[in-house]
This record gives C-alpha cells, sequence and structure tokens, in this order.
C-alpha cells in the first residue's frame, strides 16, 4: 500500500490544526488501503530556509533540514492540513515546502483547508506551490468553513470532528480516491526510473 503523510502545516501554539489533522488521519486509515502517518511540522525545528540553493541542485546543510528531508521522503503521497491566513497558507508551511524539493517530486497532494471561506484561497495558492515543486495536486480537497468550521473550532462550539463528518465525508472520499490512484501510478513511475537510472 501507498504511504501517506497527513502534514499538520500550522506550528502556531492555539492552532487548531491537530482536530482536522487527526480527523483525516483516522478516515483515511479506515479505509484500509494506505498506511497514514500524522507528520507535524513543529517537531522538527526549521529555519528559514537560508540554503545557498534548492536540495535539488545541491546538498542542504541545516541538519534540520535535512532530517525533514529525509521524513517526508519515506512518504508516497501527502495531505496538508493548512489554515488561511490572509488569503494564503501558513509561513511555517510554505517555509517547509520550500526546505525540500526531490522529496516532493512525482507524488500527489491532497489538501484539507479551514477558515472563514473553508480555506479555498489557501488550498489554490498552495496547488500552485506544489505544481511548481512537481507534485501532481489533486482536484479534490475538503474544506471546513461557515458553520461547520465554528461548530468544531476552540473559538465556536468547540464539538468533536464527527459533528462535521457527514458534510465532510464526500468531499473527502473523493479526495483519497483521487489520492490513491495517483498514489500508486507515480509510484510505479518512480519505481521504473530507478530501474532506467540502475541500468
Amino acid at each position: 500500500m501507498p504511504r501517506i503523510a497527513v502534514i499538520i502545516g500550522s506550528t502556531r501554539d492555539t492552532r487548531f490544526a491537530e482536530k482536522p489533522a487527526q480527523w483525516i488521519a483516522d478516515f483515511a486509515k479506515s479505509r484500509g488501503d494506505m498506511e497514514v502517518e500524522l507528520v507535524d511540522i513543529k517537531d522538527f525545528d526549521l529555519p528559514f530556509f537560508n540554503e545557498a540553493a534548492s536540495n535539488l541542485w545541491m546538498p542542504s546543510s541545516d541538519p534540520n533540514a535535512v532530517r525533514w528531508q529525509n521524513r517526508i521522503g519515506e512518504f508516497d503521497g501527502y495531505i496538508f492540513v493548512t489554515s488561511e491566513y490572509n488569503r494564503s497558507i501558513p509561513a511555517s508551511l510554505k517555509n517547509a515546502l520550500d526546505q525540500a524539493y526531490k522529496e516532493w517530486m512525482k507524488k500527489p497532494a491532497a489538501i484539507v483547508a479551514y477558515g472563514g471561506v473553508g480555506g479555498a484561497f489557501a488550498a489554490d495558492h498552495l496547488r500552485t506551490i506544489a505544481i511548481e515543486l512537481q507534485m501532481v495536486p489533486v482536484r479534490g480537497a475538503v474544506h471546513i468553513g461557515g458553520g461547520e468550521f465554528m461548530k468544531v473550532h476552540p473559538m465556536g462550539e468547540n464539538k468533536p470532528m464527527s459533528e462535521i463528518e457527514p458534510v465532510l465525508t464526500p468531499g473527502a472520499t473523493a479526495m483519497l480516491d483521487s489520492l490513491l490512484w495517483w498514489a500508486n501510478l507515480t509510484k510505479k513511475g518512480r519505481e521504473e526510473d530507478l530501474v532506467k537510472e540502475a541500468a
């Protein structure tokens, strides 16, 4: 089965991201057709990107950046969980994306976004970044906004994610179906590339 990382994109002390991240990880695991792990950017203490170049061109020097690269390189696809800050993604997520390149390439990316308009602007921006990093962003996404957002956010009713799961399930299912299809296809393609390189 393909290995999928659910990447928690916010590092704020008061972040909400862990709640939807754990929900989508559990939801994806329950399918039984992919291995799913939570990966928290906060655990890596990444500096602001300060390398001479992307690791596509030369090895990174910062040990935490290298540790991050090694960790995300283990996976065949990604689910990014992102908030929306001023019509874009958090700086912590952008920096984490910039800290690697080779590890993202030729792998699918799905998005769970949240905010006043369901994180739609952040999701669109994230798709553009993913394309530049040679990922394959899937069309479907999970958007948590409006009344559903306030039901589960601590500044609202702070109810469990199960309270809004019926609303999220159709979109999450379609997103994961697409992610799985692309993960299997791109995994096979990367394996074929390795064989060609070794020949």
